[in-house]
């Protein structure tokens, strides 16, 4: 049985000083949860973040990372870089890198090769637009970037992968998909691993549903088939709430 995994993305919120007051607060909350947790901080709070963190449940993690090793690429990190600091897992792909920073499926297969080369673990993001979503191009638009960004990966690799579905109509607007909409998206991306690498190979990815993800859903969500997870926005910055979504299950 897979493990549920709860990440918490802050994107570009919290100071170290703030990081660590959260994760001090956070900790007796969520000592007793079987469920991983991770919480992708920004850059400047990573170093802070792990120290805080040490001999607690919480895992650290990236919110990006550049393909190469080393070289001139002014304000980027490296996966080489965020391991010698002993952070763990690395979001790749996420819909605000795509749309802000013009992320291709190319670049995004690129960057998780080189976590994985790293010994980081990539919590890799798919999923389509309003726009694809009315035009019912869903299903092919997921299957194009499920293809692309795992394209020239072993078997035992993407095992090892968390997979992000982020309905991009859903996140940060406060409109998740319901439970149905979020496992049949959780669904066709276990499927299309499947065609290629196999069901044992698909049935070891872990999925998680992004998209508004809240103290409110979340039980219905990660209670579904394929969804075994979620990666968390908003409810995340919030340590009370963010316990109340690794504790679901309780």
């Amino acid at each position: 049985m897979r493990q549920k995994v709860i990440a918490g993305n802050w994107k570009m919120n919290m100071h170290p000083g703030e990081a660590i007051e959260f994760i001090t607060n956070l900790t007796p909350l969520v000592k007793d949860t079987k469920n991983e947790i991770i919480l992708c901080v920004p850059y400047i709070d990573l170093f802070y973040s792990i120290l805080t963190a040490q001999g607690t449940n919480i895992k650290i993690g990236a919110q990006n990372m550049h393909y190469e090793e080393s070289g001139a690429y002014t304000g980027e990190i490296s996966g080489k870089m965020l391991k010698a600091i002993n952070v763990e897992y690395v979001i790749i792909g996420h819909s605000e890198r795509r749309k802000y920073f013009n992320e291709t499926d190319e670049i995004v297969n690129k960057k998780v090769k080189s976590a994985l080369k790293n010994g980081l673990k990539p919590i890799v993001c798919v999923g389509e637009t309003l726009n694809q979503r009315e035009e019912g191009r869903a299903e092919e638009v997921i299957k194009k970037q499920v293809d692309d960004v795992l394209e020239g990966l072993t078997n035992e690799q993407v095992g090892s992968l968390v997979i992000a579905y982020e309905p991009i109509w859903a996140i940060g607007t406060g409109k998740a998909a319901t439970s149905e909409d979020a496992n049949n998206g959780a669904k066709q991306i276990r499927d299309e691993i499947s065609k290629t690498y196999g069901q044992e190979t698909a049935s070891r990815v872990i999925i998680l549903y992004g998209g508004s993800v809240n103290e409110t859903n979340a039980k219905e969500l990660f209670e579904m088939s394929d969804i075994d997870g979620g990666l968390v926005g908003k409810a995340s910055l919030n340590p009370e709430e963010f316990s109340k979504i690794t504790n679901y299950d309780k």
